[in-house]
């Protein structure tokens, strides 16, 4: 069985969730359709002409990408311009572009994550916050002998975590009465019959990103035809999400060192480096893609060196005087993403049964050349 194309994109949100992008950021899906049956899915970094073919060739009917394809706003869709020649021959060739792109960077387990990962840094924070997980109170009434049901089922879809304690619930014991009417078909009772049934109220905390997951499994768990339950907006700050990671070095080493490490971690064949070489380092900021404007948010953090592509000449400038060290390898050190995206939807659709097959680009799309 082949997974339908908002099947799969309903596995990428789970990984890269919309609402974890930056606002205006051009995500989701920009050319085709995804009301159709996926043999086969390509990640990449950037669709560019030689990708399309790649897909085309493997018989992949989604291309699922993390630098937009529409990036800047169109006018005109026109086929002699290179932009609406690769938007016509991807309608041709029936494959769709979904895009995943300040979400995926966001996103607990993606690129920043990845990228740090690499680098082998100990995590402590975000460089930036971009988006804060409002809590809700989920509170629900469930017939005494179906409430461990209920229970885990909402702790399986993500309920009832406050910091780093888990199945956090509180349960009353009480009466709930219910009268079912003509057309009903009741769990419990009969038709135009008053009923007295021994109940629990479940409360417990649930994220905005697991709401809808919770609430399904819970209605999915409970018995009855009619499930009575309440949602209660909090006003406690859950999870932040943001760009960027700041971390430490195993063990501190020269900044020249860890440029090699950079070199190797990215699979790049150079790096751009501002800063004495013997510098020691010890905690280091990254930041996938283009990082200018986030040298200062480095500096706050306490890094002595920050990660990131596209450092143009003032900014070096302007992080050499105040003291933090850069390496830059490059916008395309993102394609880091490449496997590890293709990795975890291909191990989620396994563990659905689906046949659809997930490959990585293989294509270098780094338009730069070393003279």
């Amino acid at each position: 069985m082949f997974a339908r194309g908002e099947t799969i994109i309903q596995f990428m949100e789970r990984l890269a969730p919309k609402h974890y992008a930056v606002p205006d950021d051009r995500i989701g899906l920009q050319v085709g359709t995804l009301q159709k049956e996926v043999r086969r899915v390509l990640v990449a970094l950037d669709v560019t002409p030689a990708v399309v073919e790649e897909a085309a060739a493997a018989g992949a009917e989604l291309i699922i990408a993390h630098h937009a394809l529409i990036y800047r706003p169109l006018k005109t869709l026109r086929t002699d311009t290179p932009e609406g020649a690769l938007a016509a021959e991807l309608l041709r060739k029936d494959i769709a572009v979904y895009v995943a792109h300040t979400n995926l960077d966001t996103a607990e387990g993606g690129m920043n994550d990845w990228m740090a990962e690499a680098l082998g840094l100990n995590v402590t924070g975000v460089l930036e916050e971009v988006h804060t997980d409002k809590l809700y109170k989920l509170a629900v009434f469930v017939p005494n002998e179906h409430r461990e049901a209920v229970r885990e089922a909402l702790f399986n879809a993500g309920a009832g975590w406050i910091g780093n304690y888990s199945h956090c619930s509180f349960n009353v014991e009480g009466t709930g009465t219910f009268l079912p009417r003509e057309g009903t078909d009741p769990f419990i009772g009969k038709q135009g019959k008053l009923e007295t049934v021994a109940e629990t109220r479940i409360e417990t905390v649930v994220p905005q990103s697991a709401l809808k997951a919770a609430v399904q499994a819970m209605l999915k768990a409970h018995p009855y035809e009619e499930v009575a339950y309440d949602i209660y907006p909090m006003d406690l700050k859950g999870r932040s999400f943001g760009l960027g990671r700041v971390g430490a070095l195993p063990e501190p080493e020269s900044l020249d060192a860890f440029a090699e490490r950079v070199k190797r971690a990215f699979d790049v064949p150079f790096v751009r480096a501002v800063g004495d070489g013997s510098k020691t380092v010890r905690k280091v900021a990254v930041l996938g893609g283009s990082g200018s404007r986030y040298i200062r948010h480095a500096k706050f953090a306490g890094a002595d060196v920050f990660v990131t592509g596209d450092i143009d000449y003032h900014t070096a400038h302007d992080a050499a005087a105040m003291g933090l060290a850069l390496i830059d390898p490059g916008h395309n050190a993102e394609k880091i993403m490449k496997p590890k995206t293709a990795q975890w939807l291909r191990e989620r659709l396994e563990e659905k049964g689906y046949a659809t097959e997930v490959i990585a680009s293989q294509v270098n799309t780094e338009p730069f050349r070393l003279k």
